[in-house]
């Protein structure tokens, strides 16, 4: 209506305001809204009438927009006994919002409503809380690996927040949103609901698959590569197998990961997704899949088929609802040189970058339930440009390494450390008080601590031998 009155012409004429929205140009996110639907309808409605009202809209925005197709459940307000009264303050609050700020700033309610997702996070439990990537986090994934233009896909993708970010970034670098495609899948329900809300409030067009499911058990978009990646599925998952997964393609040339943690399981998934002349992923698992003993043999063939680019372990208390420290892991299906967006990159075969980021601590957030430590701007360009120095033309990979911090390093010595990926068996950290050999040091303690053991089983036995000779046997 602003824009036609602006033009001089009458938004009330049906020709008019259907010519209008027949424009091609006429996009991103803003929408003809049916009356029921519009907000002066829903202020100007009695208490009494509201829930019904409430519903009838959101119906309403369902028929009209197929981006929306599945986001309410039906009846929200009329099903579950709300005080018609209290609605109705909730509303007469929100009418109390300038309008003029959010016809200002577009992107202002996607805003909001990522502010509700993120007070949600802080509250919830772990497992209600897991739909959420803090948005440093995000941001740090996609200035690694850049989705500026193609397909992104994330099979576990909670609310959205993957994609979003990747749009801002597209955005903040003058590039089209129009050139970038976007799918996803989402086995929670309301989950998947919230994601669509979210990129529909942005404009944002997508793919989630339809309907909520399993990445696993009925991968919505099989057969499909992408040529980014971006995830945080929930760590340490238990439960996703299934009889049916048996023989999937998915493991065929890695084998089957433990039904006990599916770690590895959304590895090869996102792998198996990645086009494999040029894709690129990066996401987020808990730090155990770097050197656990039951997949060192999915590992190791990910190794040596240098699926592997970089590791990077993040600090602790980055995210709402955990604690501990996570990792990045970036897989590429091409190490070789070549144009990559506006650098040249060198051949980075048999290589994988280490990096350490668990001291970068220093930017605590007050005044916050949970999340206790957040990535800054500075800290997020410093670890991109690491990377991506690493992968340019010019830089010596067998002697890029900063202590503590970062190093490359080859297939060889991966082989000599029995293919683990954990960092610190590789970056150099340096005692600023006694010149100590890690690995000499830890193998000594090793050996203490199994002859202690030992000792312990064998002053077990004595005493128990002692009872059973007086007749008093210890079971």
């Amino acid at each position: 209506r602003k824009t036609l009155i602006e033009q001089g012409l009458d938004p009330d004429d049906e020709n008019i305001r259907a010519a209008f929205f027949d424009d091609a140009t006429f996009a991103d996110g803003t929408y003809n809204l049916p009356v029921e639907a519009r907000w002066s309808t829903i202020i100007n409605t009695p208490a009494p009438k509201l829930n019904v009202a409430l519903d009838t809209a959101l119906s309403r925005l369902e028929e009209e927009d197929p981006q929306l197709k599945g986001c309410f459940i039906k009846g929200t307000f009329t099903t579950r006994n709300l005080a018609a009264n209290d609605i109705k303050k909730i509303v007469d609050e929100v009418n109390k919002i300038s309008h003029k700020a959010f016809g200002e700033e577009k992107d202002l309610i996607g805003y909001v409503y990522e502010y509700f997702l993120k007070e949600f996070a802080v509250n919830a439990t772990k497992e209600e809380g897991e739909f959420y990537t803090p948005h440093d986090v995000v941001k740090l994934i996609a200035a690694m690996i850049e989705p500026f233009e193609g397909t992104l896909y994330d099979p576990a993708c909670g609310s959205g927040g993957m994609f979003i970010q990747s749009a801002e970034l597209v955005k903040s670098k003058q590039g089209n949103l129009n050139s970038i495609n976007i799918y996803g899948q989402e086995k929670e329900a309301a989950t998947y609901r919230l994601a669509k809300m979210n990129l529909a409030l942005r404009g944002i067009s997508h793919n989630l698959g339809g309907t909520n499911d399993s990445s696993f058990t009925h991968d919505l978009h099989k057969g499909l590569y992408f040529n980014y990646i971006m995830a945080n599925p929930p760590f340490n998952l238990k439960g996703w197998y299934d009889e049916n997964l048996k023989n999937d393609p998915r493991w065929a040339d890695y084998g089957t990961p433990p039904e006990s943690n599916a770690n590895y399981a959304w590895i090869l998934h996102i792998l198996s997704h990645l086009k494999p002349s040029n894709g690129v992923a990066g996401f987020l698992l808990a730090n155990g899949a770097l050197n656990d003993s039951d997949t060192l043999e999915i590992r190791k063939k990910l190794i040596q088929n240098d699926k592997v680019e970089a590791i990077i372990v993040l600090p602790r208390e980055l995210f709402i609802t955990t604690d501990i420290s996570v990792t990045l892991w970036i897989l590429n299906q091409n190490k070789k040189g070549g144009k990559y967006h506006d650098r040249n990159l060198r051949n980075r075969e048999h290589e994988i970058l280490f990096m350490d980021l668990r001291t970068w601590t220093e930017n605590a957030v007050k005044g916050e339930n949970k999340k206790k430590v957040r990535l800054s701007a500075e800290h997020i360009q410093h670890a991109a440009d690491i990377y991506h120095t690493w992968q340019s033309e010019g830089t010596d990979g067998n002697n890029y390494a900063i202590p503590e911090l970062y190093r490359s390093v080859g297939m060889a010595e991966m082989k000599s450390k029995d293919w683990a990926l954990t960092p610190s068996k590789y970056i150099e950290f340096i005692d600023h008080d006694l010149d100590i050999d890690y690995e000499k040091e830890m193998a000594r303690i090793q050996a203490e601590m199994k002859d202690l053991l030992s000792e312990e089983k064998e002053s077990q036995k004595m005493l128990e031998d002692a009872f059973r000779g007086i007749g008093y046997g210890i079971e």
